[in-house]
């Protein structure tokens, strides 16, 4: 829907262009001077302002592009065709195809004198060119798309590409899942992180022996995490604080320091993840003030922090960090705080260099009334400050914010870098308006993924009689039909280069589908692939879900690709390893698809398991085994007849571990299940929460389980497959894991005390006592919650120690 009553003298040349404030040089008969590549064009018909829009013929804007149009009387459409595009428009249309598929005019074709017109803003960008206006001159300024993302530029452009997002009627995707990052496994067995032995260097008591660090997705690149440990210490986010606590050697056990940040009525800090390595405790969250921003020297200004009643010129939230001097642990000394408006997202630390992402949203509605275009200016670009250079945020210049064209949002996209050895140097910001649902990295690379979402359209043409196509809808008057095309989606993929704390925009690819999560990415010798799902599952149309692997050359151009893989299911868990793919998906029954990426050009489904359950978690244990974590099932059938054949009912967590050493007939060579229904770990929604070392033949996870009273089944043989279990267990469960013998349970680990146990019913609130993570110190199992760190023996489980934390 088109918007009236923006800002004074702002004419949107892109998308919508206010009738009530167009310039009085400009009439609705008469357009602005357009020029391409700096040259005016010349038009046989000249554009017109049409309901605020502005409107340009098809003819002439295919002729000044060099090429053709031809008109389909049958299907009462245009048609554009020239260099590899095609464009067809049908009459009086919201809609159009560009190279075949459906997109969005943001207004309408009409027939003006007897031509086509369409806004011209949507032919250019649909024909990959940039699309400007220029308040100084008057003019629509058209440049071809080079090889890198357009800026924002000005203030009224900025307004153009809101507003343009605001007539799409487009939903805000915020970037909300974790940042990820992959790198060749080649034939390493499992990243070093998932529980190998790390040196610890600088300590300042005798040297520790080895320690297990954050599970993560690639080696070389570390995540953040509610716990760290470098050795000696355990570094914990506890309930809006950081608590160091002496940890080695596990007789001396104690809390040594509480990091506090102080609340006030205008400031606060919500910390969420840390990092730790021989210098440095870095803390990430959000920060929540009050100031206003007072603009100076422009658009590239600075605005000072003042502490007062919120007011709605400047986003009150931003994503920090802050980096602490691990010198003395006792006293911990803050050296660098930064912060970027918006959202903490996520972050990666790379060597020596720390990237971390927020994203803020624009609230362009707020502002767009405003009078004082200096003030609407400053509140709606993006800011970010580090005290390197003091207290005050700076603006980021618009010349300075790109845009993501095929991921327009009401949102910045800020990437922050810090180089961790020269903190005194101002951090490296890059801003882009868009939106990103998904966010991986390399070490060389970051990725910005995105899913559009095409709505379905009904949208009437005429056809000769006798004429019938699948997907339409017949035997209407007059011979009018209805197109009825179903839902696209389609994700993008924004590559850029990280070099020294720095994101540079390289390029831009798409596949169809939406991603499931970071694992569904991962970058390989060049290559990009990427595993996703189109459709529905329910549907029985050809809209029904199907799966894909898609690879991706170093340019993010199609290289080659695995479609239609289990129709009619989706992706539970993927996992890409070197030159192989392993995908479970899931129904009624857990298929693990095994495939062959070697070739990129020609990548192959080799072998396919099917088990009942499924796995939301992959992880490889060698190059022939990998471990499944998900949940068990049950298949009963379905007394509604009206529904599917049978249901699918999930049951206690089930582990498992495969054999994939014959690719062509994967096996479920171990299995190992635990509870009832409703047990539930942690690990099924955050990798992290792993402890795996095949060095050390361990494997352990926190984990609550519930568990069916032998008692009900004794006395109900048909306990029903929906029937929840009652409290058991919370805690940590130890296992011993090899390819002779596979799961072996050794124990659990709970710091809950008999009495806390007593007092449960069918569920409990284990509070302060739920363990969070489990890692080890050299013969030191330690166990994690927000009430204690418990350390046992790793050999027996025996008890050795345990600390309170305050």
């Amino acid at each position: 829907m088109k918007k009236k009553g923006l800002v004074v003298g702002l004419l949107l040349s892109a998308m919508i262009l206010t009738s009530a404030f167009a310039p009085n040089s400009i009439n609705a008969d008469q357009g602005p001077v357009v020029r391409l590549e700096g040259q005016p064009i010349t038009f046989s018909q000249q554009p017109k302002l049409i309901n605020g829009t502005l409107m340009a013929s098809v003819k002439d804007l295919a002729k000044t592009l060099g090429m053709e149009v031809t008109w389909s009387e049958t299907e009462q459409l245009a048609v554009v065709i020239g260099n590899e595009y095609e464009l067809k428009l049908p009459m009086n249309s919201d809609f159009a195809y560009v190279n075949g598929k459906a997109s969005t005019i943001y207004g309408s074709t009409q027939m003006v004198d007897g031509s086509m017109y369409i806004p011209l803003r949507f032919f250019m960008e649909s024909a990959n060119y940039v699309v400007r206006w220029d308040s100084a001159t008057s003019s629509v300024n058209i440049t071809k798309q080079a090889d890198s993302l357009p800026v924002v530029g000005t203030y009224d452009h900025l307004v153009t590409l809101l507003t343009q997002n605001e007539s799409s009627g487009s939903a805000r995707i915020t970037v909300t899942t974790t940042q990820a990052e992959s790198k060749s496994l080649g034939n390493a067995p499992a990243p070093a992180s998932a529980g190998a032995a790390v040196p610890v260097q600088n300590s300042p008591k005798a040297a520790a022996p080895g320690y297990s660090s954050t599970n993560v997705q690639v080696q070389g690149v570390d995540e953040s995490d509610v716990v760290k440990t470098d050795g000696t210490y355990i570094y914990t986010v506890n309930k809006q604080r950081i608590i160091v606590t002496q940890a080695y050697p596990s007789d001396q056990m104690k809390v040594l320091s509480i990091l506090d940040f102080p609340k006030n009525q205008d400031t606060q800090f919500q910390p969420s993840e840390i990092y730790v390595d021989d210098k440095h405790l870095i803390v990430l969250g959000n920060s929540y003030q009050s100031y206003i921003p007072v603009p100076n020297n422009g658009e590239s200004g600075i605005t000072e922090k003042k502490m007062i009643l919120p007011m709605p010129m400047r986003s009150q939230g931003t994503a920090k960090v802050m980096v602490y001097d691990l010198s003395d642990r006792s006293n911990l000394k803050l050296e660098k705080e930064v912060e970027l408006e918006g959202n903490y997202v996520s972050s990666r630390k790379i060597g020596s260099s720390l990237y971390f992402i927020s994203n803020k949203y624009v609230n362009y509605y707020q502002y767009r009334e405003l009078a004082d275009k200096e003030k609407a200016k400053t509140a709606l670009i993006p800011a970010y400050r580090d005290s390197a250079a003091g207290d005050s945020f700076t603006s980021v210049p618009l010349n300075q914010v790109y845009y993501l064209p095929k991921a327009l949002e009401p949102n910045y996209v800020l990437i922050g870098g810090i180089n961790l050895n020269e903190l005194n140097q101002t951090m490296n910001v890059t801003s882009y308006l868009g939106s990103g649902q998904n966010v991986y990295a390399s070490e060389e690379n970051l990725y910005v993924a995105v899913t559009n979402y095409e709505q379905m359209r009904i949208q009437p043409m005429r056809m000769p009689a006798g004429d019938a196509a699948q997907g339409i809808r017949v035997g209407e008057p007059n011979g009018v039909i209805q197109s009825f095309e179903l839902p696209k989606q389609e994700t993008i993929i924004y590559q850029f280069g990280l070099n020294e704390g720095k994101a540079e925009y390289k390029h831009t690819g798409k596949v169809p589908g939406r991603l499931l999560n970071q694992f569904s990415m991962d970058e390989h010798n060049g290559y990009f692939r990427l595993a996703t799902t189109t459709g529905e599952v329910g549907r029985t149309d050809e809209g029904t879900s199907k799966n894909h692997v898609f690879i991706l050359d170093g340019n993010l151009n199609e290289k080659g690709k695995i479609e239609n893989i289990a129709p009619g299911e989706r992706i539970y868990s993927t996992r890409f390893m070197g030159d192989r793919a392993y995908m479970v998906t899931f129904k009624n029954t857990d298929p693990l698809f095994v495939m062959d990426l070697k070739d990129p050009a020609a990548p192959k489904l080799l072998g396919a398991l099917k088990i009942p359950g499924y796995s939301d978690y992959l992880h490889p244990y060698d190059e022939n085994h990998i471990i499944g974590f998900g949940k068990d099932t049950i298949e009963v059938d379905n007394k509604n007849p009206n529904g599917p054949q049978s249901i699918a009912y999930y049951q206690g967590m089930k582990v498992a571990l495969f054999d994939v050493t014959d690719v062509n007939n994967p096996k479920e060579k171990f299995k190992e299940l635990i509870g009832d229904r409703g047990t539930d770990s942690e690990l099924l929604h955050n990798h992290r929460a792993l402890l795996f070392s095949k060095e050390k033949n361990l494997l352990s996870f926190p984990v609550n389980v519930m568990k069916i009273d032998p008692n009900q089944t004794t006395n109900n043989p048909k306990m029903p497959a929906n029937a929840y279990g009652n409290f058991a267990f919370q805690g940590a469960y130890v296992y011993n894991l090899d390819l002779e013998k596979g799961f072996q349970f050794r124990g659990g680990i709970t710091h809950l005390t008999q009495e806390d146990l007593q007092k449960a019913g069918q569920y409990v609130q284990a509070g302060d006592k739920q363990v969070q993570r489990v890692l080890y110190i050299g013969d030191t199992l330690y166990t994690v919650s927000n009430g204690l760190i418990k350390a046992n023996d790793l050999g027996t489980l025996k008890e050795k120690n345990s600390v309170v934390i305050p």
